[in-house]
């Protein structure tokens, strides 16, 4: 009787085992451990595939949320038009850096350690990409940022690329278009002197318009929302115009406070950041008539380029891109695809040098990477909102 049921327990294992290493619809084996995939997007896992994989480094929860799932609708859709290089499938790995410069890094080394991806894209936010930057330096993998647009993204970090212009040319250019342009002759700088992207801005725009032109200034940090005080001090100068290098949210706010503190004819200045529909949520009728730089806008004239990346968005999404941010998404993975052609492998080195010395047109216009791995641009598009929306003002090039 012992032995029977000896044997019976044993058979039983031998089932259990032979179920959980089922085989699935394509004939390959499963351990039945849905925790394992490595890639949700699209519903596709990697597993052991012999595939490409392609990190997503961007914030899809915290305060830059917005911005990050703007940038991977771009990553999206061109995955869509392109997912196969060297023969092999591109898969896209997703994580969450939080909007948090230590969350960053953690993501950052889940891309390379864990994930063992090939190549990064991202992010939204410069402090986050400079936190990460060398974790992804010392693995050797090759990243290329959206819309980080800090000069210390890129400088001294040799495995970092991006395909925006950067905050010294975005500065100058919003200098300039408000001394010819708007004819502005004082300007009143707030900006948020906790976020790098905030401060570097401000220090090109000074330079840029002329210290001397600076009749007031005043600062607040990430997160604020009474932005009162500042706006009442600045506005004893007298300024023409406000610049207020900041987030959506922190912007929409300080828009809408300084309309109900009377000042409704101030024209604020602000940069690409602003570019989010949360801005407008919080702003309402406040932020009609601002002025900010960006990198892309559908009714600016068309390429080739552009039309097959509105005509895909179209189709995946619905309606047009809510941000010129989808279209640097775009840019950047068609980037990588570019380079893993360029190279004929995923080796990290290779894959550097290949960025190095490529050259592609992209949505928001050609693009080469200087000797930091910067591009290369000599235009920016403005943009205002109207009626609560989004419009084309004009494109300004830098000569």
């Amino acid at each position: 009787m012992k032995r029977f049921l000896a044997l019976l327990l044993a058979m039983l294992m031998l089932l259990v085992m032979a179920s959980a290493c089922s085989t699935d619809e394509n004939g390959e084996e499963s351990n039945g451990e849905e925790g394992n995939e490595t890639v949700e997007n699209n519903g596709e896992a990697t597993g052991d595939e012999d595939v490409i994989k392609i990190g997503v480094f961007e914030p899809l929860s915290g305060a830059n949320a917005a911005g990050g799932e703007m940038e991977y609708e771009g990553i999206q859709v061109a995955h869509s038009l392109k997912n196969e290089v060297l023969g092999k499938k591109i898969v896209l790995v997703p994580v969450d850096n939080k909007s948090d410069d230590v969350e960053a890094v953690n993501a950052a080394v889940r891309l390379v350690d864990s994930e063992k991806v090939d190549i990064v894209l991202g992010s939204w936010g410069s402090s986050v990409s400079i936190a990460a930057g060398a974790t992804f330096e010392d693995a050797q993998v090759p990243a290329i940022g959206t819309s980080c647009t800090n000069p210390n993204v890129t400088l001294g970090n040799d495995y970092y690329f991006r395909v925006c212009y950067l905050d010294d040319f975005q500065g100058t250019l919003l200098a300039n278009y408000a001394k010819n342009n708007l004819g502005a002759t004082k300007a009143a700088v707030i900006y948020d002197v906790s976020d790098t992207y905030a401060v570097g801005l401000y220090k090109y725009f000074k330079e840029a318009f002329g210290e001397e032109n600076i009749v007031a200034e005043a600062k607040f940090n990430k997160g604020d929302q009474d932005f009162t005080a500042q706006i009442s001090s600045v506005m004893k100068a007298e300024p023409d115009v406000i610049f207020a290098p900041s987030g959506y949210t922190e912007a929409g706010l300080m828009m809408k406070q300084a309309r109900e503190q009377g000042y409704e004819d101030i024209l604020f200045l602000g940069a690409d950041t602003w570019e989010t529909e949360a801005m407008i949520e919080v702003g309402g009728d406040a932020v009609e008539a601002c002025r900010f730089t960006t990198f892309f806008d559908a009714e600016a004239t068309p390429t080739p380029e552009s039309e097959a990346f509105l005509a895909a968005y179209e189709e995946m999404f619905g309606g047009k891109p809510k941000g010129a941010v989808t279209a640097l998404g775009y840019d950047a993975y068609m980037a990588a695809v570019a380079a893993i052609e360029k190279a004929g492998t995923t080796d990290g080195p290779a894959l550097r040098d290949a960025l190095a010395s490529l050259e592609i047109t992209g949505v928001t216009g050609d693009c080469k990477f200087d000797e930091n791995g910067d591009a290369i641009k000599n235009s920016a598009v403005i943009k205002t909102v109207t009626d609560g929306k989004f419009t084309y003002v004009d494109t300004v090039v830098v000569e």
